[in-house]
């Protein structure tokens, strides 16, 4: 997360989203637990639980990556593992999407009273808590410190200005989406 020198690699910031995340996922993993014990599906828990991992989770951390980290390293010239690195946790990315779309969905169809999609929600529940730990460990671990390497300094303090305007302007994204949900569904 740091150089010798002292210096802040970019890598630091999106390890340390890492551990929200994770703290965010074992929420998740309990709620999953609760459900095979026999609770009722919490639909206000689908809805910030969904929240989470498409905002911060998604937008906000795959975004940096996708967007600013994985662009910069595919103007290298990489290893041949770690190109295939890159192109695999963009699919996981995308497998993240489908899963939480899909519990998404199954937590709207609970609500208008669809009770089998309670077993589609625990489902989607576990297939996040299983998916996520080794997705993070695979960049915390094998990916992230290693591709530092392919950047000069100055591109690593490039980057991670890019990431502080980043999370800058994610927030007024969001809820500029917001008002204008609410006002299409108001006719304002």
């Amino acid at each position: 997360m740091v150089e010798k020198s002292g210096n802040i690699l970019p890598a630091g910031p999106l390890m340390i989203e890492h551990r929200l995340i994770e703290r965010m996922i074992a929420v998740i993993r309990k709620e999953a637990e609760h459900l095979e014990a026999g609770s009722e599906l919490n639909t206000l828990f689908i809805k910030k639980a969904v929240d989470f991992i498409r905002t911060y989770a998604d937008k906000c951390h795959h975004g940096k990556e996708e967007d600013i980290l994985f662009k910069e390293l595919l103007k290298k010239e990489l290893s041949g593992e770690h190109f295939r690195m890159v192109n695999q946790l963009i699919a996981e990315h995308k497998y993240g999407r489908k899963t939480l779309k899909e519990l998404e969905e199954a937590g709207d169809r609970y609500g208008k009273g669809d009770k089998k999609a309670k077993a589609d929600a625990l489902n989607g529940m576990k297939a996040l808590a299983a998916f996520y730990p080794n997705h993070i460990e695979k960049e915390d671990k094998h990916f992230f410190l290693p591709c530092m390497d392919y950047f000069s300094r100055e591109e690593k303090d490039n980057m991670l200005e890019e990431f502080r305007k980043f999370d800058a302007a994610l927030i007024h994204g969001k809820y500029r989406a917001v008002v204008k949900q609410m006002e299409e569904s108001r006719n304002v």
